[in-house]
């Protein structure tokens, strides 16, 4: 994970080298633990998914809060959730991106939920789902006797192209599905965790 990373003036995440953004979706809440400062935040706002990363970005600061990057190589025991008397959501646990040169003993393995208060879930999870499994599948195929602490941009050689043009799109749920990447007009680019976005050039 990595706290309030970089966002263009309209909120959307500044996409890293080879990134595409699947999806974007409204009126979530969002549940994580361990943060500096006020370790459990609770904010509303919007979850973007891409084939590396699921980003939240709040739609009001909480504290220092502003959004939260979980890249998908990192996340484990995700599950959707579907209690009788509470929203649907999607739980699980990620871990931290560690800067070069720091010690992992540092940092904390966070607890996360993505709450659906309005409208049904029916795109975003079996998206989320499947190209979660893609990219681990992906993944282990191509690093075959490497250690487990890959690098989370790895993720980005997944194709994912055949998944999006079979998503279904549930009419109850207000998941918006990029069939072109939003900034496209914008060549900034992020090239690892812990850069500046440069510009790229085509």
């Amino acid at each position: 994970m990595a706290l309030n990373p970089q966002l263009f003036p309209n909120w959307m995440p500044v996409p890293f080298t080879n990134e595409l953004f699947v999806l974007a979706r409204d009126g979530v809440e969002f549940h994580v633990d361990k943060i500096p400062g006020t370790n459990q935040v609770k904010a509303r706002g919007t979850v973007y998914l891409s084939n590396i990363r699921i980003v939240f970005v709040a739609s009001k600061p909480v504290g220092n809060f502003v959004a939260f990057d979980m890249p998908l190589l990192y996340i484990h025991d995700e599950k959707f959730n579907q209690p009788i008397f509470h929203c649907n959501n999607i739980s699980g646990f990620v871990e931290p991106v560690i800067p070069e040169n720091e010690h992992r003993a540092l940092y904390s393995t966070h607890s996360f939920k993505i709450l659906f208060k309005e409208g049904g879930c029916g795109t975003f999870v079996p998206l989320f789902l499947n190209l979660i499994s893609s990219v681990r599948q992906y993944n282990r195929q191509s690093n075959v006797g490497t250690e487990p602490r890959v690098d989370p941009l790895q993720a980005a050689q997944t194709p994912v192209d055949e998944m999006m043009r079979h998503a279904y799109v549930d009419p109850n749920d207000p998941t918006k599905i990029f069939l072109q990447q939003p900034n496209s007009e914008s060549q900034l680019r992020r090239r690892t965790y812990h850069s500046q976005p440069v510009e790229h050039s085509n």
